[in-house]
């Protein structure tokens, strides 16, 4: 019994906090992708720089920090441009941009990138579940949003009922 009450108070609490499956990243981490694009750049390896410039771009769209999200979206819109990228590398950029979108809050921007990456590869799961995420927080919002509404009307009305209830 005490389980499921824990439970109900979790849902309750990730309705009102946005929680969601997606994982977030500490600054020590992005700091540590930093340094290893810095090293590769150094290399002669363009796929080594690949995947560094990968990592960090997953780091910086799974960061708390808005500025480090901005920041791994302008990267991956920047890779975006090059027409060399495989299908998984298209695949795994529109993904990460996805998430970037849907933590800096566009939600249609990001629901639009999560398609096309379900065009490349229909059944992969890590789009699946963001998808999913991404309606949910969507309808969340609508249900916060009329539950607002509704609340400003009731206390609009019971305004003019109390003003009209003093007159007489």
């Amino acid at each position: 019994m005490d389980v499921k009450i824990g439970k109900f108070f979790e849902s309750i609490g990730d309705f009102f906090t946005g929680g969601d499956l997606i994982p977030w990243c500490d600054s020590d981490i992005v700091a540590g992708c930093e340094r290893e694009v810095a090293e590769a750049e150094k290399s002669t390896s363009n796929e080594l720089k690949s995947e560094c410039i990968m990592r960090l771009s997953w780091a910086l769209v799974h960061s708390r920090r808005p500025e480090d999200i901005q920041r791994g979206i302008a990267m991956l819109e920047a890779s975006l441009g090059g027409s060399s990228s495989s299908p998984l590398q298209m695949r795994e950029k529109l993904y990460l941009l996805a998430v970037g979108y849907y933590r800096s809050g566009d939600f249609p921007r990001s629901r639009q990138l999560v398609d096309r990456c379900l065009e490349i590869a229909p059944d992969w799961r890590q789009a699946l579940t963001l998808k999913k995420t991404i309606e949910e927080k969507t309808t969340k919002d609508g249900v916060i949003g009329i539950g607002i509404a509704a609340t400003a009307v009731g206390v609009l009305v019971g305004g003019i009922a109390a003003a009209l209830a003093r007159k007489n």
